[in-house]
């Protein structure tokens, strides 16, 4: 028998105590992995142990396989109509509601990220995406084709089968709903790999998921390691289609499986250096405060994250000045204290991670304003970075960091910061600071990323797609489009007349 979560919370921000089981999830039974190990669960605050979770393995995740494949065929895809997917996934939204500060407490526990973020808006965003998606589940419909009077052709959108999904440990609940969203709503089966960082609200959903009604086999949750778990889901010869957002070097793994197993349909969100194009004319206040939460929100830990701020010549000095003094102003510290802007980075790996690239920027010769260094001695906290001087060849400036690490840039003119800007193998998101209309748009269109925002950052809307160009990633989240990860477009012919 898989063993049991208990904890009890006791800070300002939520009070209350959380019992679950910690088992891998097939079928809508909670069970220990076929190797009968575990993971170790870390609060990344102080480096302890949280509790331990199933470890599965390849043969979990042939089991999981059978059972979403068998729910397919018998209680889901075509079988349960688009108002019964509906009404399931609403009954979901309603427990989410319910237990919203419970969900925002355990991601804040093993993720690190602020409880009043996780609360306001992981959690809200993740139960927008699940209701905006059950409004969709009877609405998935094909056309008709006029071609000729003795022929009826029409399309059908069929749901594609077994959908395997594999989200990141950056906002864990976040990505498992925009995951399973519109695989469900158009009547997919799901087995999904959560991160081996982030494992407990995954866990916690699957007990709504069962409370909600929803068939056995129609989602299940193995927790485990990409090389184990992720490498069978998307090798798996049965499974249809695989959902992937992480790394582009990970995404770049799962392409190939698919490739090499069934060819399999593939989705992919990846990493992104996301330009902040701040022009002379901008609200420099606005551009400052939207700048900060552009790349330190979630600890830097956002694959849209602005990291690279480009500054026109003639308000460098002073923006500068003022993003250093709004920086210092950021409060770094326990997630659950109602003050803190910013929490510790996920795990030790991502520490060391991020850690060494402010070193090798140090190296290289570009200057630190602010930050550089670890915050305290306990914990994985990481102090906000600026960089400045730095050389568009600098690994700072191409490479994606993951962690809350900003190089600041000055920048010509238009012609001169489009052409820094597009200078990388990303294109996930982008934005612009100007009041010029004119500007704004010519600049937004001319930046090659799947978003561009204007006098904005991080602003997202279940309604909305989002996803990358270049090797930022395949097909998008969000929206209708993601809809179309999701189906397989049916022509049917049908001869009304014609006699050979």
């Amino acid at each position: 028998m898989p063993s049991t979560f208990t904890h009890e919370f006791n800070a300002a921000a939520f009070k209350g105590k959380v019992s679950f089981s910690t088992g891998i999830f097939i079928n809508g039974q909670f069970q220990d992995g076929s190797d009968k190990t575990t993971i170790d669960v870390i609060n990344p605050t102080n480096g302890k142990v949280v509790t331990s979770v199933s470890e599965g393995t390849a043969k979990d995740v042939d089991a999981a396989v059978e059972a979403a494949h068998t729910a397919f065929e018998t209680t889901w895809g075509l079988h349960a109509p688009g108002t019964k997917r509906s009404m399931l996934m609403s009954k979901l939204v309603a427990l989410m509601e319910k237990h919203a500060d419970e969900l925002a407490a355990l991601e804040a526990l093993d993720n690190g990220k602020t409880f009043n973020w996780a609360r306001n808006a992981d959690v809200a965003g993740s139960i927008d995406c699940i209701r905006y998606y059950a409004g969709w589940a009877d609405k998935v419909t094909g056309q008709v084709q006029e071609t000729t009077e003795d022929k009826l052709t029409y399309t059908r959108h069929e749901p594609i089968g077994v959908v395997g999904q594999i989200i990141p440990w950056n906002f864990p609940l976040l990505m498992m709903a925009w995951k399973l969203g519109p695989a469900l709503a158009c009547g997919n089966t799901i087995v999904l790999k959560p991160s081996e960082f982030t494992p407990l609200t995954a866990i916690r959903m699957c007990h709504l998921i069962n409370e909600a009604g929803f068939p056995p086999g129609v989602v299940n949750v193995i927790t485990g390691y990409g090389g184990t778990v992720g490498n069978a889901i998307s090798s798996h010869m049965k499974v249809d289609k695989v959902a992937f957002t992480g790394s582009t070097l990970v995404g770049r793994k799962i392409m190939e499986a698919a490739a090499k197993s069934n060819l399999k349909n593939v989705t992919l969100e990846l990493g992104g250096k996301s330009p902040n194009i701040i022009f002379d004319d901008a609200d420099i206040e606005q551009a400052v405060n939207w700048a900060a939460f552009g790349i330190f929100w979630n600890h830097g830990q956002t694959c849209c994250a602005g990291s690279r701020i480009y500054v026109q010549e003639g308000i460098y000095d002073e923006f500068l000045k003022r993003f250093t003094e709004k920086t210092r102003t950021l409060k770094v510290g326990d997630p659950f204290a109602p003050d803190t802007f910013q929490g510790p980075q996920v795990s030790e790996v991502q520490f060391n991670r991020i850690m060494s690239y402010i070193e090798s920027g140090k190296a290289a010769g570009a200057k630190v304003e602010i930050g550089g260094e670890r915050h305290g001695s306990e914990g994985y906290f990481i102090k906000p970075t600026i960089f400045t001087n730095a050389d568009p060849s600098m690994k700072i400036v191409q490479e994606e960091i993951f962690g809350p690490v900003g190089v600041v840039i000055k920048f010509k003119d238009e012609d001169d910061v489009i052409r820094q800007a597009n200078d990388t193998v990303y294109g996930l998101a982008a934005a612009v600071f100007t009041q010029n209309l004119n500007r704004a748009i010519t600049t937004a269109h001319r930046l090659k990323a799947g978003t561009a925002w204007v006098n904005c950052v991080n602003s997202l809307h279940s309604n909305v797609p989002f996803g990358g160009f270049k090797q930022s990633g395949i097909g998008r989240e969000l929206g209708e489009y993601a809809l179309s990860n999701y189906t397989s477009v049916k022509a049917v012919h049908i001869n009304l007349g014609h006699r050979m």
